[in-house]
């Protein structure tokens, strides 16, 4: 089930669509479908389109400082900020953009927002060395946090489960702090709530940035691809669990 999960927003994301009018032109010596999918390629990959779409996941929420919000007894921290690097003798850990997640949760329990934290124990079937929850729990430890403050969930594959393992830990209708990123925050609220769990949500790692718009805006970039494909396949992820619930 995790790789169609995987697997279908990459054939429904531009990038797929791209590929499938490529081939198209290619098949048919259309020259049509080449340009519909060059002239796509071209607006998904300008800054100022890509800025607006992921302004528009991000719309929803204000950045806070945790002294901001509501008191739980309950943080949960969700995965997707760690990742793997091969070593001749081992692994090693690295942190990605989305690191605030971590730092916010540490910061809520050391305002005593929360008396204990929650870590989702991300594992994929492809995953290598340790699960992303134990790293955490280990780094947050190195940070001074008690360990006896520190709960890990049972092996998870996607925010749905994560949702699942962490209430099986807790009463029904328990209020928790729930910290992600600030786009992926309304399809976690959603699933989070429809385990009857009450969620004070917290978002973090907010990737539009505040700036002028100049000429650079307007020239087509890599990243700025990367961030438009984020945009629908965030959008399938919350029509999916829409429908689900």
């Amino acid at each position: 089930m995790i790789y169609f999960n995987k697997i279908l927003p990459i054939i429904v994301s531009p990038l797929g669509f791209i590929i499938v009018l490529l081939f198209w032109g290619i098949i048919k010596r259309k020259i049509l479908p080449m340009l519909t999918a060059l002239t796509i390629l071209i607006l998904l990959s300008l800054p100022i389109v890509s800025g607006h779409l992921t302004k528009f996941l991000e719309q929803d929420y204000a950045p806070l400082s945790p002294g901001e919000i509501t008191a739980a007894d309950t943080v949960v921290v969700l995965s997707g900020m760690v990742r793997t690097i091969k070593k001749t003798d081992g692994f090693k850990y690295e942190f990605t953009d989305a690191v605030d997640r971590i730092f916010a949760g540490i910061q809520i329990l050391n305002l005593n927002k929360a008396k204990k934290i929650i870590l989702t124990h991300g594992k994929l079937p492809w995953s290598l060395g340790l699960s992303e929850g134990e790293f955490l729990a280990d780094f947050i430890q190195s940070q001074g946090i008690d360990p006896n403050k520190i709960l890990l969930t049972e092996i998870v594959q996607n925010t749905n489960d994560e949702a699942v393992a962490v209430s099986k830990m807790l009463p029904k209708n328990s209020t928790i702090i729930l910290v992600t990123s600030a786009f992926h925050m309304p399809r976690a609220e959603t699933v989070f709530r429809n385990q009857s769990l009450n969620v004070i949500p917290y978002a973090v790692d907010f990737r539009k940035s505040a700036k002028k718009i100049d000429v650079l805006e307007f020239l087509p970039k890599a990243k700025a691809f990367y961030e438009s494909n984020l945009f629908f396949r965030e959008l399938i992820g919350r029509g999916y669990y829409a429908l689900k619930f």
